[in-house]
């Protein structure tokens, strides 16, 4: 499982505060401890005001890169920020770019400044009409994004797909929905990966944390690839591990051991 730490968010009240005091070392500690904890990329999303957000995000990249070598995951709903962040070359390493979807130009902005590189992306199943409710447009959008990135060049299993987890307390069948996009998306580009943002299902749900794991189990026997989340939530991380050896996805359980050994998963202490 592909880790996005998500805990540097402007929309994380305590994160928007930093942005807004300039408070290096608590946007400094939430990048050591989601690295640490074993996160793949690390999240880099201002979330602000469109007038500020190009700063935000330049303060936010030399803090995270000053205490962490992990890929960045540049993350914004204005493509032609990123483009201007990728042109720059603000960032060390090949990372992620968070995101693209089917509107306006957000694909063709940024398809062709990442492709022939090492850069992931994520595009998200929503269009001019919004984010659909139908799982089946939803793998329609997934596909007409899957043949832009093999149009432009870029490296399919670059791709990772979300489909927009949707909330259980207001669409019911959000958990089989999502089953049928992870499915349907691998059904027609096999190297392309499915990611999604899982706690997402459970707003506005009581202990949201059950269904977040149960999800999250779900998810992956479908073939979820990667994940936006907190690798600091114990909880997650053990059923990502529990479920990874189940599905011999972790054969012989070495890393779920090895894991609990370092004290990565099991009981809080």
């Amino acid at each position: 499982m592909i880790i996005i730490g998500e805990k540097i968010n402007g929309a994380i009240p305590a994160v928007k505060a930093a942005i807004a005091e300039r408070n290096a070392e608590v946007i400094k500690s939430r990048a050591i401890a989601q690295a640490q904890a074993g996160a793949h990329y690390i999240d880099c999303a201002p979330s602000t005001a469109p007038e500020l957000e190009y700063a935000a995000m330049v303060w936010l990249i030399d803090l995270i890169q000053e205490v962490t070598d992990k890929p960045l995951c540049i993350d914004s709903p204005n493509a032609h920020l990123l483009a201007r962040i990728l042109d720059e070359g603000q960032v060390n390493k090949p990372g992620m770019v968070n995101s693209v979807n089917e509107e306006g130009d957000k694909c063709e902005t940024i398809f062709p400044l990442i492709a022939g590189t090492d850069w992931n992306v994520v595009g998200l199943t929503c269009d001019r009409d919004g984010i659909p409710s139908d799982p089946e447009k939803k793998i329609d959008i997934a596909k007409r994004i899957i043949d832009k990135a093999v149009k432009y060049g870029v490296k399919l299993e670059n791709l990772h797909i979300d489909p927009c987890v949707m909330a259980l307390a207001t669409m019911p069948s959000s958990m089989k929905d999502f089953e049928r996009c992870i499915l349907g998306i691998h059904e027609y580009a096999p190297a392309v990966k499915v990611t999604g943002a899982i706690s997402n299902i459970s707003f506005d749900m009581p202990a949201r944390k059950y269904i977040n794991c149960g999800c999250m189990a779900y998810a992956i026997a479908a073939g979820l690839d990667s994940a936006i989340m907190d690798p600091c939530n114990v909880d997650m991380i053990s059923t990502i591990y529990a479920c990874e050896a189940l599905r011999m996805l972790d054969k012989g359980g070495r890393k779920y051991n090895r894991a609990y050994r370092q004290g990565k998963i099991g009981l809080k202490k």
